[in-house]
């Protein structure tokens, strides 16, 4: 299966102290306070990071304030500051006038949000935390690239005359515009800036289901469409993980950009699968499916078979990301065990129709006809 430089682009669009409790997995009852209190704003803080920063930040002892649009509901602690105002429309003036030691910057994906929240924030806070995206590289063919590869440019007109609506009108633009508002973040936050990069974020509260499929789907059983031969790697990092150590990062003030992806060791498909699967009693038979048949069949990586991307040509590093500059700041991960099952839990939870129609993978429709198009093809 070929996968077109555009293509993955998209895919990836689509798709990063001392005295610290930093046990990945462990409930926030068992947190210990940090050693200093901090005063941290979260731009955002509603989404799918957002809410496990919060509740990690309030264990760990800390003041927390979300500035948002106030448009999406989010089950956040007592005592969390709610501010209002539109970063599209420039209505920042409930952050006029404040101080915080670290604002952490989630939903940024055009370079004017930065430009406008620096009119503000500039010599109020003492880090900011910009959440990026592996998406951000013009290389995915290098295995264990570092944080020092090129990255995407932009080649429009002007970025900052790109609003969210044209972003989503061009999702290509996603990688160069994040690319971009890094290179904002760097200007206007000199010297106090740290760039997060996560890989596929996971976990409980992904309204995507880009992972949240397989865990579904191998706990209904029977005759299960897997793609490739299992050995393609992938990559993706549980939403709590990344949201706990961001908060770490701003308890020890580290600066500097990482790759904020996993696990810690190499994974492959057959290893996720047969992981997941391992975590109930439903025993769901595995069919692996070669690339280039799933491409005749119009069946797409990343999207019809969520997580994966064939390792070949270009994308051969797109899921081999190297994650040791942020291992060696504390990183750490919930077991992929943890991540299937308390994903499965989060998902059963939802309302009936939102469960009767996930955002990604096969409908049971197409799988059995993909099922039964391999069967006659073998």
């Amino acid at each position: 299966m070929s996968i077109s430089r555009r293509n993955l682009i998209k895919f990836g669009a689509l798709a990063g102290a001392i005295g610290l409790s930093a046990r990945a997995g462990a409930s926030l009852a068992e947190v210990a306070a940090s050693p200093q209190a901090l005063r941290i704003l979260i731009l955002g803080g509603t989404g799918f990071i957002g809410p496990h920063q919060v509740r990690y930040a309030i264990a760990r002892g800390h003041t927390v304030t979300v500035f948002n649009r106030g448009q999406r509901e989010a089950d956040l602690p007592d005592g969390v500051e709610h501010l209002n105002g539109d970063r599209d429309k420039g209505t920042l003036n409930a952050l006029k006038g404040r101080e915080w030691d670290v604002c952490i910057d989630n939903p940024t994906s055009v370079p004017f949000w930065v430009r406008d929240v620096a009119k503000v924030l500039k010599g109020k806070v003492k880090q900011y935390i910009f959440v990026s995206t592996i998406s951000v590289y013009a290389d995915n063919a290098t295995v264990n690239a570092a944080e020092d590869g090129a990255l995407l440019k932009y080649r429009g007109r002007n970025p900052m005359g790109e609003t969210r609506d044209s972003l989503r009108a061009n999702m290509a633009l996603y990688g160069p515009l994040k690319a971009a508002s890094e290179a904002e973040t760097l200007k206007q936050f000199a010297g106090i800036t740290t760039i997060v990069r996560p890989g596929l974020i996971v976990g409980p509260g992904d309204t995507t289901d880009r992972f949240s499929y397989w865990p579904v789907r191998l706990a209904r059983g029977g005759d299960v469409v897997v793609p490739g031969d299992g050995s393609d790697p992938v990559q993706f990092i549980d939403a709590r993980d990344l949201a706990e150590w961001m908060i770490r990062l701003a308890e020890a003030r580290t600066f500097g950009t990482f790759n904020a992806t996993g696990p810690n060791y190499p994974l492959s498909t057959s290893a996720m699968m047969y992981g997941i699967r391992a975590t109930n009693t439903a025993g769901a038979k595995l069919h692996w499916i070669p690339a280039d048949f799933l491409a005749e069949q119009k069946i797409l990586p990343w999207s019809d078979m969520p997580v994966w991307i064939p390792a070949q040509g270009d994308s051969t590093g797109f899921a081999q990301r190297s994650i040791a500059r942020a291992l060696a700041a504390g990183l750490t991960f919930r077991g992929l065990a943890t991540t299937a099952n308390e994903t499965l839990a989060w998902f059963r939870e939802q309302p009936a129709d939102r469960q009767a129609k996930l955002g990604a993978g096969l409908t049971m429709e197409r799988e059995a006809a993909v099922l039964a198009a391999w069967k006659a093809r073998t």
